[in-house]
Formats: C-alpha cells, sequence, structure tokens
C-alpha cells in the first residue's frame, strides 16, 4: 500500500473481536493507527505493551485497530487469539483476518506492521518490524499535530 492511499473498508473479517467498526467510523473525526499482528509473532508479543501504552496515551486523539493476519493455518484458531489478545491486553477492537481479506486490501506482508491514517482516511506512514515505537510516534505525533492546528 502507497503513502497517501485512502484506507480500504474493513470488509470480510473472520470475527471481530472488542466490537466491530467501519471505515466510515473511524474517517473524518481523528487519526487511526492499524496495527497487524498474529499470535504465533514473537515480536508482536513483544511489542504489544508498547503498543497498548500508546492506544492508553492518545485514546482522545487516535482510533486504534489491531488486524490478527495469520501466519499459518496454526494461527486460524480463534480461541487461541481469543486467549493471546487477552493474555496481552489488547481491548482495542480486533479484526480477525483469517481468510486473508484486509491483509490483501492493505498488500501487507508483514507482523507486526503498522499504519498510521490521517483523519482523513489518507496512509500517512508505514511502519514493519517490531523496533521503532519512537519513531511511529514521531509519526503519529505530526499527524496529531496538523489536526490539532486545524482545530486552531
Amino acid at each position: 500500500m502507497k503513502l497517501r492511499s485512502p484506507m480500504p473498508e474493513l470488509e470480510g473479517a473472520t470475527k471481530w473481536l472488542n466490537g466491530q467498526v467501519t471505515r466510515d467510523e473511524l474517517v473524518g473525526e481523528k487519526p487511526t493507527l492499524i496495527h497487524f499482528w498474529s499470535v504465533s509473532c514473537y515480536l508482536c508479543k513483544e511489542a504489544m505493551p508498547d503498543v497498548n501504552k500508546f492506544r492508553d496515551q492518545y485514546k482522545d486523539e487516535l482510533n486504534v485497530i489491531a488486524v490478527h493476519m495469520p501466519r499459518s493455518e496454526e494461527d486460524t484458531d480463534l480461541e487461541q487469539i481469543e486467549k493471546v489478545a487477552a493474555q496481552f491486553d489488547i481491548t482495542q477492537p480486533i479484526f480477525v483476518d483469517n481468510e486473508m481479506k484486509l491483509t490483501d486490501a492493505f498488500e501487507n506482508e508483514y507482523v507486526p506492521a503498522y499504519y498510521v491514517f490521517d483523519k482523513s482516511g489518507v496512509l500517512r506512514h508505514f511502519q514493519a518490524g517490531g523496533s521503532g515505537m519512537k519513531m511511529l510516534e514521531k509519526r503519529v505525533n505530526r499527524v496529531l499535530d496538523e489536526m490539532r492546528n486545524e482545530q486552531n
């Protein structure tokens, strides 16, 4: 997915955990962080406390959505996904993508992967891998600052 691309529709979920959201509900009011993870991904689990801290710190200014992308047949076990989500305190909505519909729409190949969309639903930053939370925070803050400046 190229920078400046519009956010794809959030369709084709095997299941939603922690509530369901649509693209229309996310776009317009505030920026959105969509992060891809998998139960079999060690780096995802390692990064999750940082993602959660991030989610909680910016809860009033940023939508945070998780997408579970299976890396193998074993990763499609809904009970396991629910268990790991609870274990790692993933309380934001989770799009379970067992059929890879959203993964394909994003052209995503990585976990963890982070997509930052501005409030108009335009992709402003993409990042993959376990490290780099400081860079992600910098990019999110840039988008948030733009939004704050528009409001003033």
